[in-house]
């Protein structure tokens, strides 16, 4: 059996391309954002026991789908791989 020479790498140093890296940065500000949005301040009142502002539409459902949709960007943003390669080349800086 014949062993297959290895493919070389156009740029090893680099191995993902500028679109990738913005589609990241994104990502992580869509995370942030969620986090800010699931944050909130406590009770002034500490004798109350319960606080119903922490079931508020944007703590239950607004910054968990953020959350999760940036994550889910995230991953898709680290294994996309444009389909042509000059615009690769471009993303990266090789011309």
């Amino acid at each position: 059996m014949k062993k297959q020479a290895p493919v070389p790498v156009e740029n090893p140093a680099m191995p993902l391309g500028k679109r990738n890296y913005v589609m990241i940065l994104c990502g992580i500000a869509a995370i942030v954002l969620g986090f800010i949005l699931l944050s909130g301040g406590g009770s002034e009142d500490p004798a109350t026991q319960f606080d119903y502002g922490m079931f508020s539409f944007r703590r239950l459902y607004v910054a968990p789908v953020l959350l999760l949709a940036g994550f889910l960007f995230g991953i898709y943003a680290i294994m996309y791989r444009p389909k042509d390669k000059t615009k690769d080349n471009a993303d990266s800086g090789n011309e």
